[in-house]
């Protein structure tokens, strides 16, 4: 996957006392279901307001092919912090077992046997946010929404005890307040910060401030993306003020990266409120979106700035990949070349001791799908069906070239079996394709009409009402018990089988009910074709006008495939639903009020 030419060894060679006695600090900003053009500095889209962002590019690089390892958020960011692919270790896609990740040696963990300094702020997303640390992380600001995150330092800079702190601040201003904060306190020692925003993924939560800069007409969610993204390009600003206040803006390197494409959904709904569909953000004029192999899916903002060392200005032709990340800092920090990571050093082919690509070939797997680009080529595979792509004149992936040129099919698809041959599991696909995928390559790829707009229920993601009418409203789910059920006094219950995991954990939801009753949930597990008796909490509940959280821990043993929860009295209305803890929950938001 990678090469290391002899002029790169020799720039190492003669930057290596530089280093040695200052070594650069690195911040890796990673954002979420970010799309390839949502930044200014493309020239894709005139919506956008990113000042501090198109600085960054203009003060280094912007990589015109810059990809990540999956297109879906686990094992993006698994792949990043190891610096190899997650598809090595087990860590597929979202909901697989982290046995794997945790056994890998992260770039924090590499970084302090170099001295380092290191912080994670933001989303986590690879296990408990209480147990960081053990990821080679010093500091932890592991906030990722508007609550309450885990933490073992303080805005003000104070160290304190892992603890759960509320600052009350919107998400995404805290996080760049915190990563100014972390440079405070390391400012004079090399440094490594982990900074990932969660935006602009779902729930669309961006307050006013931010709101009103996007007036006039355009789909309110993409307002919402427009206005969270704008608040990680505050951010960035503030922290690049803060680097040349300490004077370390020469000697440090940062790199600004999308963990995938945006999630469109095919037809872009401007749903109301912030929940789950369309984030607002833009994958065209790629083809396809988060969930796909497709330029849309894995192609991401990927910007590189290293002022006095790396060039400004820069378009940088050759595609590149966050597995470049680890290896950099590796050599960056004077620690020894490591043949089992994934990436190249970039800084010799950046700052232009280099000529060529860093990369022969890249390859992915997600799932059913698998692809593999080498120079203009990318075969891409998704179960049955095979296309062959000149990315480099068709990036929108419109041209399917594969009865045109067999010889280059052959060699690609070659390579990318004995490659997949390798992985954890081995194969070509781990999983059949999915109905939504099949979906989507009918649309994206096969040009076949788009399938009609979800319907109501389906726009709630897989959430069923039973014995009682739903309706979505402003406020949220509202539900009425149907007239024979009142009669027969069945219980009003909402039902999903879009869980899979492993209980204890706790089910939390925000509701307002009329009278009294008894809140519930029952599961079923893994191997059951049914629930069984004994498998269902209940708790009594007090009535509420407004909405207030009721939450129950589900004492599961053993994997959970399917949940009921039952809910008080014969009318209700639903706002939020929560399973699990941490970065791990899977939520779900009705209604349209804030």
């Amino acid at each position: 996957m990678k090469f290391v030419t002899l002029a790169a060894l020799l720039f190492a060679f003669l930057l290596a006392p530089i280093r040695g006695a200052e070594k650069p600090n690195l911040i890796v900003i990673f954002t979420d279901d970010h799309g390839w053009p949502d930044i200014g500095s493309a020239g894709i889209h005139d919506d956008l307001e990113t000042p501090h962002l198109d600085a960054l590019a203009a003060s280094g690089v912007r990589a015109r092919h810059g990809y990540v390892t999956a297109p879906q958020c686990v094992p993006s960011r698994a792949g990043l912090l190891a610096g190899r692919s997650q598809n090595r270790f087990g860590v597929e896609s979202n909901g697989e077992p982290l046995d794997g990740f945790d056994a890998e040696r992260t770039i924090a963990e590499r970084l302090q046997e170099a001295g380092y300094a290191t912080g994670q702020v933001g989303k986590w997303h690879l296990g408990p946010n209480d147990r960081i640390t053990d990821h080679g992380f010093d500091d932890v600001y592991s906030k990722n929404a508007n609550r309450p995150c885990h933490a073992n330092f303080t805005l003000d800079g104070e160290t304190v005890p892992m603890q759960v702190i509320d600052d009350g601040l919107y998400h995404l201003d805290a996080c760049s307040e915190a990563a100014r904060t972390f440079i405070r306190r390391h400012a004079e020692s090399p440094f490594f910060l982990y900074l990932a925003y969660r935006a602009p993924h779902v729930p669309l939560d961006a307050p006013e401030k931010y709101v009103s800069r996007f007036p006039g007409e355009m789909p309110e969610r993409r307002r919402q993306a427009l206005a969270m993204i704008a608040a990680i390009d505050d951010g960035v600003g503030g922290i690049v003020e803060e680097l040349k206040e300490h004077g370390l803006d020469e000697n440090t390197l940062i790199f600004f990266i999308g963990d995938n494409g945006a999630p469109l959904k095919i037809h872009k709904h401007d749903a109301p409120g912030g929940g789950p569909g369309w984030d607002g953000s833009l994958n065209e004029p790629l083809n396809g979106e988060k969930g796909m192999l497709t330029e849309g899916g894995i192609r991401v903002p990927f910007l590189v700035s290293w002022p006095g060392t790396i060039p400004g200005g820069q378009v940088y032709p050759h595609p590149v990949v966050s597995l470049d990340v680890a290896a950099t800092a590796l050599a960056l920090a004077g620690l020894p070349e490591d043949d089992t990571l994934d990436g190249v050093n970039l800084v010799p082919y950046l700052a232009g001791e280099v000529d060529g690509p860093p990369h022969e070939t890249l390859y992915w797997r997600w799932i059913a799908q698998s692809a593999i680009r080498e120079g203009k080529w990318k075969l891409l595979r998704g179960g049955s069906r095979e296309y062959l792509f000149d990315v480099v004149t068709d990036p929108g992936e419109t041209f399917d070239l594969l009865k045109k040129q067999p010889a280059v099919v052959k060699r690609l698809r070659r390579k990318l079996e004995d490659w997949t041959g390798d992985l954890d599991p081995p194969g070509l696909e781990t999983k059949p394709m999915s109905e939504t995928w099949e979906r989507y390559f009918d649309f994206y790829l096969d040009g076949k009409s788009p399938p009609p707009l979800e319907s109501a229920s389906e726009v709630m993601r897989g959430w069923v009402v039973r014995n009682a009418t739903g309706t979505v409203r402003r406020r949220g789910l509202h539900l009425v018990a149907d007239r024979s059920d009142r009669e027969t006094a069945r219980p009003v219950f909402l039902a999903t089988t879009k869980v899979n995991r492993r209980g204890p954990f706790p089910v939390e939801v925000r509701l307002s009910h009329a009278e009294p009753g008894s809140f519930g949930v029952g599961w079923r597990l893994e191997g059951q074709k049914d629930f069984v008796p004994g498998q269902v909490v209940r708790k009594p509940v007090e009535s509420s006008s407004g909405l207030a959280d009721v939450s129950i821990e589900v004492p599961a043993e053993g994997r959970v495939i399917h949940l009921r929860v039952y809910l008080p009295g014969k009318e209700s209305t639903v706002r939020r639903i929560r399973v699990g803890t941490g970065d791990g929950a899977q939520s779900w938001e009705f209604g349209d009020s804030p």
